[in-house]
């Protein structure tokens, strides 16, 4: 089965599925059953059936599948330990089948199945009939399956999921830093839609820093079906329910085509428009209307911001003021169920990066990732290089031409989100290929001319032919800028891999070298900024990472707990954000190889003082000799001889001479407390909604004991399940599971036990939710 041919402009047969896969690009989920008045999209996410190998006749619309696993999606193929296990463990075919019934006003539509992620290759069945097979894991596809429903009686859909690295599909192909895991790890809806209807939009903001500000609305309508009457588009701007401006276009009679055909409404007279930025990221809503007569035929929404972001010879700007870009590389994957999280869980991970973490860029590496954590960029203000699947390895032309197509897919998916500052066209730290990069260069401006395009590269002789010449760069000092738009987009991460149990000396080194790069990302306006390799802790194959299939990189652990170098970036925040004081050691005299000597600190402050047992032995200023070039660089205390009258230390923080913060780190060297911090105390009774719960031993003071490695028993009541280990060991005095909820509303109480420390419960609601009407 062939895609059809996206890249008219070059020619290029694209490879794939069938029509379908478009249109999910432009139709997130809405959601439970809503109706979007003319159509109706009714998720799929529940009453699942899931076998872990294929079953002869599985396909079958008489298939008894009464023996099959009961699931909700997001799943994963395989529940797997958080570290040393075997990736073959989900690299298998497995069957997933989904009985519905239609509601009565599905009759005359057309029904689309809309799957936004299923790893990595999926062979879609509808009553026993094959309807092709789509190939790739991280961007969204659809199928038609109008001409085989049963519109009175039941039907059954069948999937056939397999997770092996296949390598006709990238990132396949050779090796990868990263595993990929397997199943329907995201959303699956049906979408029931007229005979021409809405398929895509397109809200691109015009002259925004100008007194008259505008939009263009590109409105993508699908005809299925030859229309025989004119039609008419209505096009909204709303700020929250208040409607700003309106128009609309008549439509022609048409007939049925193969294409969605483009269609642009003009609005102006805005207003006065308040802009998207980082610190208030405003955002508007675009609905759209298709009517027949007064009659509407169709209606669908996007979220849009009104901002001006580009790449310049003298750095990043945004809505013109040059901002310095301070991020870090984000994998999607989560300990014990892989990629299969649902949006709560997505959303939290852009918490941390923009809230804790204070970074004002995340880069997608390296793959478009959850809608749910693009949502969250744009509502907390957090800036978007997201790229195309891949690492390192190019295959051969099939395999190029679904890289083409994941090109079109990522775009068209996300090209509404305000927080997208740049496309990445190129497959991370390939060699060049002038046809190939030529052709996703291409493409990628002419579905969206709006945004500027990068394409991820580990050495400066490469060809240029992207927009933003975007450079990993491991080595220090970096190198200088080869281009006048230069962004370093990995640095540190594997040549200095820091667990949280690592020795003193090697969690502080780690924390300087982050804060070494960004001094010097800052000593030159033509460095656009830096994205740190990287976020998370993250799961990985057995010839790279530290043997256990964990890369430590990340800047926090795999359970999204920080490390020193963590508290570098929350540090570079503004004190009328936030006041950061972050230690980048722990406590202890001894740990350093000749007993404890410097002690730096990543505060926004511009003065600490530093006291043992109460006794004030230090007051310093910022290290700004070694560090230049930051806003607010790390202190440094040499405490060498201090430490010989031990004690508790507590470091007071000054701004303009008024104390502002202090932190206090116990010199007793006992684990005192034992903690559990839930992200969240309520969830929704779907079976699919989960949130964190930390588990951290402190001392007195709540510093984390980074020996502590209890085993904490865990005792659930209630309709929910633990997603990971029972007992789970700590590991650098904290760690993490997950708790699920199931689909019955209710209070669920979690009592984890340590073995000296005792007991501590949580307790979380449950709210009903409506059943799934298909």
């Amino acid at each position: 089965m062939q895609r059809r041919d996206f890249l008219k402009a070059t020619t290029t047969a694209i490879a794939g599925a069938t029509l379908a896969p478009r249109i999910l690009a432009g139709n997130p989920p809405l959601p439970a059953g809503s109706k979007s008045d003319g159509r109706l999209v009714l998720p799929i996410t529940r009453n699942w059936r899931y076998n872990k190998s294929f079953v002869e006749g599985g396909h079958r619309r008489e298939f008894d599948d009464s023996a099959f696993e009961r699931v909700v999606i997001p799943h994963t193929n395989a529940r797997l330990p958080w570290h040393s296990f075997d990736d073959k463990s989900y690299e298998f075919v497995s069957l997933y089948r989904r009985r519905f019934k239609l509601p009565t006003e599905a009759k005359g539509n057309h029904v689309f199945v809309d799957f936004e992620g299923v790893m990595t290759a999926s062979t879609v069945w509808i009553n026993g009939v094959r309807l092709g097979e789509y190939k790739g894991g991280y961007t969204p596809f659809s199928f038609d399956l109008t001409p085989h429903l049963d519109f009175d009686g039941e039907n059954v859909l069948a999937v056939d999921v397999d997770s092996r690295e296949r390598p006709d599909i990238p990132p396949f192909g050779f090796q990868i830093d990263y595993l990929t895991f397997g199943g329907i790890y995201r959303e699956v809806s049906l979408r029931i839609v007229p005979g021409t209807f809405i398929e895509n939009i397109f809200a691109k903001p015009k002259d925004v820093l100008t007194p008259h500000p505008s939009l263009d609305v590109d409105c993508f309508l699908m005809p299925l079906e030859a229309s025989q009457e004119p039609l008419t588009l209505e096009v909204d701007l709303r700020d929250g329910d208040r409607v700003i401006a309106n128009g609309s276009l008549p439509i022609s009679p048409s007939d049925a085509a193969t294409e969605p055909v483009a269609h642009s409404v003009h609005l102006d007279k805005l207003g006065a428009i308040k802009l998207w930025d980082l610190a208030s990221p405003n955002l508007y809503s675009v609905h759209v209307r298709l009517l027949r007569g007064t009659q509407l035929v169709d209606s669908d929404t996007r979220t849009v911001g009104f901002r001006e972001a580009q790449f310049t010879d003298h750095g990043f700007e945004l809505n013109g003021k040059v901002i310095k870009l301070r991020g870090l590389d984000r994998h999607q994957t989560f300990p014990f169920a892989g990629q299969a999280m649902p949006g709560r869980v997505q959303r939290r991970d852009a918490d941390i990066l923009r809230r804790k973490l204070k970074c004002n860029i995340v880069r997608t590496s390296h793959y478009p990732q959850s809608r749910h954590f693009l949502d969250a960029c744009d509502e907390f203000g957090l800036l978007v290089l997201e790229e195309i699947p891949g690492w390192q390895h190019i295959g051969d032309e099939p395999w190029k031409l679904i890289s083409i197509d994941n090109v079109s897919r990522m775009i068209r998916r996300d090209w509404n989100h305000p927080s997208v500052i740049l496309w990445g066209v190129r497959i991370n730290e390939s060699l060049d290929d002038h046809g190939f990069y030529t052709r996703t260069n291409a493409l990628a401006h002419r579905l969206d001319p709006t945004r500027q395009t990068g394409g991820i590269r580990y050495f400066q002789e490469s060809e240029f032919l992207e927009d933003v010449f975007t450079m990993n760069d491991f080595g220090f000092p970096l190198k200088p800028p080869n281009h006048p738009r230069y962004l370093n987009t990995e640095f540190v991460g594997h040549t200095y891999p820091t667990k949280t149990i690592d020795q003193v000396e090697r969690l502080t080194e780690h924390t300087l070298r982050h804060a070494r790069i960004h001094d010097q990302l800052a000593s030159n306006p033509q460095y656009a900024g830096g994205i740190g390799w990287c976020a998370f802790d993250y799961n990985t194959h057995a010839d790279f990472g530290s043997g256990e299939r964990i890369c430590y990189h990340g800047v926090t652990d795999i359970f999204r707990e920080p490390k020193p170098a963590a508290g570098f970036y929350k540090s570079q925040c503004d004190p009328a954000e936030e006041v950061a004081l972050e230690p980048a050691f722990h406590w202890a005299r001894g740990d350093e190889s000749i007993g404890f000597s410097k002690a730096v600190v990543c505060s926004n402050c511009d003065h600490l003082k530093f006291y043992i047992a109460d006794k004030l032995v230090a007051e310093v200023d910022p290290d700004t000799k070694t560090f230049a070039h930051l806003r607010y660089a790390p202190f440094v205390a040499d405490l060498s001889r201090a430490v010989n009258h031990w004690g508790d230390l507590r470091i007071d923080g000054f701004l303009q001479g008024k104390q502002v913060i202090s932190k206090t780190l116990s010199g007793r060297g006992v684990d005192q407390k034992f903690v559990l911090l839930p992200d969240d105390t309520k969830l929704n009774a779907d079976g699919a909604d989960t949130t964190r719960v930390v588990l951290r031993v402190t001392d007195e003071f709540g510093a984390i004991r980074p020996f502590a490695n209890d085993a904490i028993k865990l005792e659930l009541d209630g309709p929910a399940e633990i997603i990971g280990d029972n007992p789970f060991a700590l590991i650098g005095g904290t760690g993490a599971i997950w708790i699920r909820a199931k689909e019955q509303p209710g209070t669920v109480k979690l009592t984890a036990t340590h073995p000296q420390l005792g007991k501590q419960q949580v307790q979380f609601e449950l709210t009903a939710v409506s059943p799934e009407r298909a």
